[in-house]
């Protein structure tokens, strides 16, 4: 038997996908998350991989919907960083960012990953449903998270989150080359 080296890098990042994986069910915030900027750059490496796979397997999406969703990503966490720093709470950014990336792209893994698994099953229709229900998950996670960081209600975080989403939805809808 051939044995694999002991990888302790994988091990060590663990414990961040899986406080990760928390802040998605809404059980941590983002103060469960470390203010470091290799940490900042981990989260931004699976953000674009999750956008990455979203565009390798799931037909329909092509390279200006990768293009976009960079903008409107970058909308998003401009965003919240200046809700952040106008309540005050600018040393809470890094973190708050971090947990925003990082669990949308948890949610877009799990996207790709219904969508994939459950085409051949369930049809286009349905498939597509389920997997747009999993992409919304992201606004009552990002208004969790916004919350917290914000030391709010979550229904304050919830109606930031809708805000953002809708601007977010704005640029989408005026860069889509489908209009």
């Amino acid at each position: 038997m051939i044995a694999l080296p002991n990888h302790r890098t994988c091990r060590s990042l663990l414990p961040l996908v899986r406080t990760l994986f928390d802040i998605t069910l809404l059980r941590k915030g983002p103060d469960s998350i470390p203010a470091s900027m290799i940490v900042l750059l981990l989260v931004i490496g699976l953000w674009l991989f999750s956008s990455l796979a979203v565009l390798s397997l799931i037909e329909g999406y092509d390279e200006s919907d990768f293009i976009i969703g960079l903008y409107t990503a970058l909308a998003g966490v401009v965003a919240y960083t200046v809700i952040l720093v106008v309540a005050g709470h600018a040393s809470r950014a890094m973190q708050t960012i971090t947990a925003i990336l990082g669990c949308g792209a948890l949610i877009s893994l799990a996207f790709v990953a219904e969508f994939v698994l459950f085409m051949p099953f369930l049809g286009q229709t349905i498939t597509a449903i389920v997997a747009q229900l999993i992409l919304l998950w992201s606004v009552p996670v990002e208004g969790h998270i916004i919350a917290r960081a914000l030391g709010r209600h979550w229904y304050i975080g919830i109606v930031i989150a809708i805000s953002v989403f809708a601007l977010q939805y704005v640029i989408y809808s005026t860069m889509s080359p489908t209009n």
